[in-house]
């Protein structure tokens, strides 16, 4: 597919992208298709054929999905449907549906709406009284939470929390605040590599000390599961810079009883990469103890040999 060809969703939506003798009959209105997070050969044959048979392609961008259409040989028209236009396109995207049209929604990678544009459009056409369905396939929370090692259910998807230190740590006291009322799970969130440690920090500040789980990279090459105590877990990436897409597991409370390793295990982890000085700043930010008693334990563990 050429991206020249990929126009914006505030477009007339083509009439010409697939003869409509060639749609296989009942189709909805749209359908929400699910495709792979990291591996394309993860794309199920229902989706291939769904993808294969609507009128048009929406997507968040029209180059990433170029990629996986290509690998598919699915050659149907492709549009942008985004934050930024997907309010505009609305009623041209409902009276092309009207008028017979067929649509696919997909996201960059994984389940459609799941921190991914498309719930207007969704609302918009169930109140239009047009019919709505779904391809399921990846989901990268999921696959995270089943990876974890962590108790499945119930667990609380909260996406992406706010990149600002003080906002992030008001939505965490928040879910805390939810917990202490009753309503307690096993904790999802997504996140950039870039603001990992400061996340597994705050998370310690707010959560305690709970065993959780980085996966990075699920289904490709790179692919990486670290499971263990948020302080230790924010001592490794404090030291090593994340790379990829990322999802983070915290554990319900109480299992910090059952899977919290001790501050000297933290330090162990930190001192195997850094320097005294940084492992004992590294895990006194991560646990929240004053660094000068941080500090001193570590003095002990390296004269400990």
């Amino acid at each position: 597919m050429n991206e020249d060809k990929a126009q914006d969703a505030t477009e007339d939506p083509p009439t010409d992208a697939l003869p409509r003798a060639q749609i296989r009959e009942p189709l909805p209105s749209l359908v929400l298709v699910s495709t792979p997070i990291g591996n394309l050969q993860d794309l199920s044959d229902r989706a291939r054929e769904v993808l294969s048979c609507v009128n048009v392609i929406l997507c968040e961008d029209t180059r990433t999905s170029a990629v996986l259409l290509r690998t598919h040989n699915i050659r149907q028209k492709c549009i942008a449907l985004h934050e930024h236009n997907e309010e505009a396109a609305l009623p041209r995207l409902i009276e092309a549906m009207q008028a017979g049209q067929r649509f696919a929604l997909i996201s960059d990678a994984g389940t459609p709406l799941v921190s991914d544009p498309g719930y207007r459009l969704v609302r918009a056409t169930i109140d239009a009284g047009l019919s709505v369905s779904g391809v399921p396939g990846p989901n990268a929370a999921v696959l995270a939470l089943t990876l974890s090692g962590l108790p499945p259910q119930p667990f609380l998807f909260t996406g992406f929390l706010p990149p600002r230190h003080g906002a992030r740590r008001a939505a965490m006291a928040a879910l805390r605040g939810a917990e202490l009322a009753g309503l307690n799970a096993t904790h999802v969130f997504y996140e950039a590599p870039h603001r990992l440690a400061a996340f597994l920090t705050d998370a310690m500040s707010v959560f305690g000390p709970r065993p959780a789980a980085v996966c990075r990279e699920l289904t490709k090459h790179f692919e990486e599961v670290r499971r263990d105590t948020l302080a230790t877990l924010a001592a490794h990436y404090t030291a090593v810079q994340a790379r990829g897409e990322i999802v983070v597991v915290v554990g319900p409370a109480g299992q910090d009883e059952e899977g919290a390793k001790s501050l000297e295990e933290s330090l162990r982890v930190a001192l195997a990469r850094m320097s005294v000085k940084d492992a004992a700043a590294a895990v006194a930010a991560a646990t929240g103890l004053p660094k000068k008693q941080v500090y001193k334990r570590a003095l002990e563990l390296l004269d400990q040999g």
